[in-house]
């Protein structure tokens, strides 16, 4: 049964907004769908997120390298990769509430609803039907499906359909100065493909010898018809990608060592292992011979947050046919040319915010020593990827005091982002950082005056202490590691 959390899920994106982590995109226009900005903090934690991914992938591996593909790319690309024919949502439509549903979406969550009712033969044949259906690109016999159990719309709760038809998720554009003379390229729906149309680029100028891997972080753009659950699904959107290059037949241990070591990674920052789970897929796409999610408890359930595929020769081999280009590496330790097989280990940014965010976010309430209540809202991020690392807050405008916050800030700000505030009483800045997530905020008062001291306030345990000025700054380096 999936458990759910939809007031946090709602308290959680009303805190994004109002603490400067995430905007609706151009929301003074009345917004755009499914579209984003994000704000001071927001970027700063994305930021921390992928630079945290990028050392993971490139420095601590030795045989892993980086690029930074374009957006756009020569349409066969997508014609080679299968996305022209392939990339496409079986979609249906509610005549009464002109709701649009992905037709998968909608089976899956009746089944749910049927599951939570006791009725868990119902539920699983139905998705049983679905998968078959599918696979079989049976649209007519999907919409007989849906009639046939009498699955209602949400909205309406009437079974109005239309009949289930195909959307592609490609954005088209054209290339060229004028709309008449040009030609029609596609904003990439995945940023893997720039890495394999450079695979020989790569492999040749960094020297790289099997197996090795290419990472790039980058953006990516899907029309998703069906848009929803804050920045989980967005139609732009960035993604951690590597390929890692491999001798054909060694898949499944490098598949097993991916899997692995990506598992490590999200454990690293700081994560509970039982809020992960690792999902195998049943129905895999057409270049895959094994696939497996990686799937976060977030308030809205398991979700998807990373995804390691054993792609086989697919995307190599498809563009060496459509190129007419060899994409080939001789491997001298068995004399012999071949086509390398590929591990993608694929992780949306977003979506790995979206899991920071919602595991940091806490509600605090607690009755203090004179038997008063007190509360807070509170952001526990791992330390090394919180926004602020350190707020500097003088007790009062005057006395010299600002100058010593200012000081030590220009001390430390090389090392990792300080944050300056001197407006409102200390309980009211030390709430504020709490709700920005900052792991410590220094006090300064009369006494750093008299013997260069200061306190220091632990976000998580509201604990103060008295260190010197000295100590600051490896006392937060030490958080960090």
């Amino acid at each position: 049964m999936v458990v759910t959390d939809q007031n946090k899920f709602q308290a959680i994106i009303s805190h994004a907004k109002e603490y400067g982590f995430v905007f609706p995109s151009s929301e003074i226009y009345d917004g755009l769908s499914a579209v984003y900005d994000y704000g001071p903090w927001g970027s700063e934690l994305k930021k921390n997120i992928r630079d945290s991914w990028w050392s993971e992938m490139t420095r601590m591996h030795d045989n892993i390298v980086g690029i930074d593909s374009a957006i756009f790319m020569h349409p066969t690309t997508w014609k080679a990769s299968g996305h022209v024919d392939n990339f496409s949502d079986p979609m249906i439509d509610n005549k009464d509430s002109k709701k649009r549903y992905r037709v998968d979406h909608l089976i899956e969550g009746f089944a749910d609803e049927q599951a939570k009712a006791g009725k868990q033969e119902v539920a699983e044949h139905v998705v049983a039907e679905m998968d078959k259906l599918l696979a079989a690109n049976d649209l007519a016999g999907l919409k007989m499906l849906i009639e046939e159990y009498k699955m209602p719309c949400q909205v309406s709760g009437t079974v109005n359909w239309t009949d289930v038809r195909q959307f592609n998720l490609m954005f088209s554009t054209q290339l060229g100065s004028l709309a008449e003379e040009s030609d029609q390229i596609y904003l990439r729906p995945e940023t893997a493909q720039g890495i394999f149309v450079n695979f020989l680029n790569v492999q040749k100028t960094a020297r790289m010898k099997i197996p090795f891997g290419i990472a790039q972080v980058g953006k990516a753009f899907r029309n998703e018809i069906v848009a929803r659950q804050f920045i989980f699904r967005m139609r732009e959107f960035e993604q951690m990608e590597m390929q890692f290059f491999i001798r054909p037949g060694s898949q499944k241990e490098w598949y097993a060592y991916w899997k692995e070591e990506r598992m490590k990674w999200h454990l690293s920052l700081g994560f509970p292992k039982d809020m992960y789970r690792f999902h195998d897929h049943t129905k895999l796409a057409h270049y895959a011979d094994a696939a497996v999610d990686i799937e976060f408890q977030f308030p809205i359930g398991w979700k998807e947050v990373e995804g390691i595929h054993s792609r086989t020769d697919f995307d190599l081999s498809s563009h060496q046919q459509f190129s007419g280009k060899k994409l080939q590496y001789f491997d001298p330790e068995i004399n012999q040319n071949y086509v390398p097989y590929v591990i993608e280990t694929s992780i949306g940014l977003d979506r790995m915010f979206l899991l920071t965010l919602s595991h940091a976010y806490a509600e605090e309430k607690w009755t203090k020593e004179d038997g008063s209540e007190d509360s807070r809202t509170v952001l526990r991020f791992p330390a090394k990827l919180a926004p602020i690392k350190l707020a500097v807050l003088p007790l009062t405008k005057k006395d010299g005091l600002p100058e010593i916050a200012r000081d030590i800030i220009k001390d430390c700000r090389q090392d990792f982002y300080c944050f300056y505030e001197e407006k409102d009483s200390i309980g009211k800045r030390y709430r504020r950082m709490d709700a920005l997530g900052t792991p410590f905020c220094v006090t300064v008062d009369h006494q750093t005056k008299e013997d260069s001291t200061v306190t220091i306030r632990h976000r998580d345990s509201m604990q103060q202490e008295r260190v010197p000025i000295a100590s600051i700054k490896e006392l937060v380096r030490a958080s960090m590691k």
